[in-house]
C-alpha cells in the first residue's frame, strides 16, 4: 500500500442495531434504516449500499477513463451492479456483478474503457482479490 498524500473526504456514520437497525451520517445526509435480506422490513441493507456505492463510483472511475482515452461517454450510460451474500462451509461471503450499459460506445472501446475502470475505481480496488467479481459490459 502506497503513502497517502492527501485524504480527499472521510464518511463519518454511526449504525445501531446492526442489520435491523438505524444509520445516520454525521452531516444528516444519509438517514436510513436498516433492514435483513429477505425479511419484511422497510430498510435497506449493507449489500444494497454495497450495491450503490461501488456502481456510482465505477461510474465516476469510466468518466476518468473516458478523459484519459479521449472518448465521450453517453449520458445515459449506467451500472446495474448485483452484490450477492451467500454461505458456504458454514459462513457467510459476498461476490458481485456489474452490468456496465455504454450505448453507442464500441464494445471494444466499452471493455477498455471498463478495464481502465476498474483498475482505478477505489471500491473495486478494495475488493479485488477479496471476493469474485464479474464485470460485464452489456
Amino acid at each position: 500500500m502506497s503513502a497517502t498524500e492527501k485524504v480527499l473526504y472521510t464518511a463519518r456514520t454511526h449504525t445501531t442495531g446492526g442489520r435491523d437497525g438505524a444509520a445516520r451520517s454525521s452531516d444528516g445526509r444519509l438517514d436510513i434504516k436498516l433492514t435483513s435480506p429477505g425479511t419484511a422490513g422497510t430498510g435497506t441493507n449493507p449489500e444494497q449500499l454495497l450495491a450503490a456505492g461501488w456502481s456510482a463510483c465505477f461510474i465516476g472511475a469510466l468518466g476518468l477513463a473516458a478523459s484519459k482515452l479521449k472518448v465521450t461517454l453517453p449520458p445515459d450510460r449506467a451500472v446495474d451492479a448485483e452484490v450477492d451474500l451467500a454461505t458456504a462451509d458454514g459462513g457467510y461471503f459476498l461476490r458481485a456483478r456489474l452490468n456496465v450499459s455504454l450505448p453507442g460506445v464500441d464494445r471494444e472501446v466499452a471493455k477498455e474503457l471498463v478495464e481502465a475502470a476498474h483498475q482505478t475505481c477505489p471500491y473495486s480496488k478494495a475488493t479485488r482479490g477479496n471476493i469474485a467479481v464479474e464485470i460485464n459490459v452489456v
